[in-house]
């Protein structure tokens, strides 16, 4: 089982990694040889950059989830505006994704948490790129947050079909996706919601 998750962690990071490569290539070369208006330019130079900023993920996420395991991860908790994060974390999925509805009126102002800023920036971006990728277009992703108590209560909700209970145990684990990586439909690893966990 491990070393069939394995090989489709290699199919699906070969094809994440070759696909922003291939647009930021095509865009430096249309850049290169074509005299474009400048509104085009920056166009393509911000595509550019989001494909960057995807490859840039990629590999921090691996990286990441190899210190985790390893054990060389040293985890820095520090008293952290939650709110903020949140909303960064919103704003960044509602430039790069303009044509989903996110809504963020449910964030409650000054929630503030004690953990390591990286680990909880890494956990929110995975949850929502998630709903992101299985909501569909036309669909609400909705993020709420909300003092409990003495907790921070984070919910992130889409309008997908959801998890089969058959894979609720197994979506945290380390390269476990569900289907099959040759008839998938959406991107990913199978690292993000390990390394939310």
């Amino acid at each position: 089982r491990l070393n069939h998750q394995q090989q489709n962690f290699m199919m699906a990071v070969t094809h994440e990694l070759k696909t922003p490569i291939a647009v930021a290539k095509l865009n430096l070369e249309t850049l290169l040889k074509r005299k474009l208006d400048e509104p085009q330019q920056e166009k393509l130079l911000d595509n550019t950059l989001r494909e960057a900023n995807r490859l840039n993920d990629l590999c921090n996420n691996i990286l990441l989830a190899s210190q985790i395991e390893s054990g060389n991860y040293l985890i820095n908790k520090q008293e952290i505006n939650f709110t903020e994060l949140v909303y960064e974390s919103v704003d960044y999925f509602k430039t790069r994704f303009p044509a989903f509805v996110i809504n963020d009126e449910h964030i409650e102002e000054s929630v503030y948490v004690k953990g390591d800023d990286l680990l909880l920036q890494v956990a929110v971006n995975n949850i929502i790129e998630n709903a992101v990728k299985y909501s569909g277009r036309q669909k609400v992703i909705t993020v709420a947050l909300k003092k409990e108590r003495n907790n921070a209560l984070l919910e992130i909700k889409d309008e997908g079909e959801g998890i089969p209970a058959a894979d609720k145990k197994r979506i945290f684990d380390k390269f476990y996706r569900v289907g099959n990586e040759n008839t998938r439909k959406t991107k990913g690893t199978g690292l993000g919601l390990f390394l939310t966990r």
